[in-house]
Order: C-alpha cells, then structure tokens, then sequence
C-alpha cells in the first residue's frame, strides 16, 4: 500500500490474540519514541471492539506513561468495566515488551435528546485556498528537503495552517499562544464510524501542543525543546467523517513548571463543533548536542 491514509487505517486494524487482548503494529521509523496519537488510536479500537458497535464513543482519558519504542508490537488489554443501561466503559492498558507503556479509560453512549448549544467557529479562511504544509516550507527554504518530502510522504493527513508560519523570532514577538489548521485524511478511510473516531484521536496528537510552542520558537525547523505528550482527553459530540476538512482550533491558557497545557475544539465546515480536546504536554530544553530525554 502507498496511499497513506489505507497505511493509517491498516495501523488502527489490529490483531485480536484473545477476547478481549489485541496487538497492533508499531511502524519501524526513525522515531525517538513511537507517536502518541497511534497508540491511543490504536487503544481506542481494542476499546471500541469489545463492545456491540451500537454506542459510539462519547469521551476518553489516557495517560502516556513510558515512551514506546517503535518498530514493536504494543498488546492492549481491555477490561470489561461496565456495560449499562446508557453507558458502556473500557480500560485498557498498553504493554510493550512487558512494560505498561499507556492506560486509556473510554466511554460509550448512545445520542439522546437534550439541550442544544455550542461556541461558535471562528471566522476563518476556508481550506482550499491556504498553502499545505510542504508549500510553506519550500517558500521559506526555496526548496523541500528530503528529511521534510519523506515525512510528507509518510503523512496521513493533508495539513493547512490558518495563518502563515512564524520563521523567526522577530515573527515570534507578541504572538499569542493560539493555532488554528485545516486538516483531512489524505484519501477515504471507509464507512465504519468507529475507524474516522480512532483515526482523529490519531490527528489530534498531531499538533495541539504547538499552541504551547508558538510564542517561544517556530513550529517548524529546529526544536529548542524536547516534548512529550503526558495525558490526553477528548470528548466527542458529534458524528463525523475524518476524510473530510475538519478544523483544529488550539489554544494554550497556561504553560508553567516544565508543562504546557492545549486545549483544542474541532469543527466542520458547517460549523457544528464535533470534538473537544485538552493535553498536557512536558517541555524541557535541549542543551547543545543532547537528544531528546527518556522519560522511562
């Protein structure tokens, strides 16, 4: 397959090994750690298996506990915790070679009426006429380099900022810490429900911790920070389709302590906001010549 996107759906099409035990693949890249929104995609499908498939997902909580290592297989294990009149919970836990590595606690619930409100979108461009994110880079660098061409490759999502990227820091002065981007699969992720839930719990890692990072240096480039996702949760509201623009409003209100907290909300392109995000994100310096810290 080179089509990213059956890639990413091929990733959150794990092994069932027991009832309720599932192992999915961890793609050997050139990764310090494995990316944190495979993992709790993949956490959610082992989650979303062990139930009839007639509640949809309504909120999940995770935790990052060890980095994973890529290029091996993580097993996910699913408790049964409840299956209600309304709600159904799972928690899973994820082990890499016999190490807990993430916990995940999701819970399903069949739509019912009720009130009706939400905050509006902002008022934004629409996708089509913003530059993706490979148009920028070579507008900046005169070129693409090959680092950025693979990634871009590899990419399962067509990524398009609102605003144009800071590159330096005079650009940097007085931005706030906010972000804003179009996002789409980059081809169809088919028609089962639970696959574009999953597949936007994977997008959502993507890049909501950049809200921290925009008035201290630019998201692209040289990081001066080593970053690591520490928790994450969603709540998901709507029904939606993950092969379709989606925007990623982000907003960080507080980054202190070595941490920077995001919060995010989705949106489609009518408006209706479909998903609400928070993560809490470590942020240490690098000194000169020194990779990026493990946690473990």
């Amino acid at each position: 397959m080179t089509n990213p996107a059956e890639r990413l759906v091929d990733l959150l099409d794990l092994e069932r090994i027991e009832l309720d035990i599932f192992r999915g693949r961890s793609p050997d890249e050139s990764l310090q750690r494995v990316f944190g929104g495979q993992v709790a995609g993949q956490a959610l499908v082992a989650a979303g298996r062990t139930t009839d498939g007639q509640r949809p997902v309504h909120s999940l909580h995770a935790y990052f506990l060890r980095p994973g290592r890529p290029g091996v297989p993580i097993v996910y294990q699913v408790e049964r915790v409840r299956d209600g009149r309304s709600f159904t919970t799972r928690r899973v836990v994820g082990i890499q070679q016999g190490r807990t590595i993430f916990n995940l606690t999701a819970s399903f619930h069949s739509p019912e009426p009720g009130i009706e409100h939400q905050l509006p979108m902002p008022d934004v461009p629409g996708p089509e006429g913003l530059p993706t994110l490979a148009d920028e880079v070579r507008a900046h660098l005169g070129t693409l380099p090959e680092a950025f061409a693979r990634m871009e490759r590899r990419q399962p999502f067509d990524v398009r900022y609102v605003e144009r990227l800071r590159w330096t820091d005079e650009e940097l002065k007085g931005a706030e810490p906010r972000s804003a981007v179009w996002m789409r699969a980059v081809g169809p992720l088919g028609d089962d429900p639970l696959v574009h839930t999953c597949a936007l719990t994977y997008a959502s890692d993507m890049m909501l911790l950049d809200a921290v990072r925009v008035p201290v240096e630019p998201l692209w480039g040289p990081r001066g920070f080593d970053m690591a996702s520490l928790d994450h949760a969603m709540w998901f509201h709507r029904p939606f389709r993950t092969d379709e623009w989606f925007l990623y409003e982000q907003e960080s209100p507080v980054a202190t302590g070595g941490r920077g907290l995001a919060r995010g909300r989705i949106y489609d392109r009518a408006g209706r906001l479909l998903v609400s995000v928070v993560q809490e994100g470590l942020f240490r310096p690098l000194r000169p010549a020194e990779g990026a810290a493990d946690d473990g």
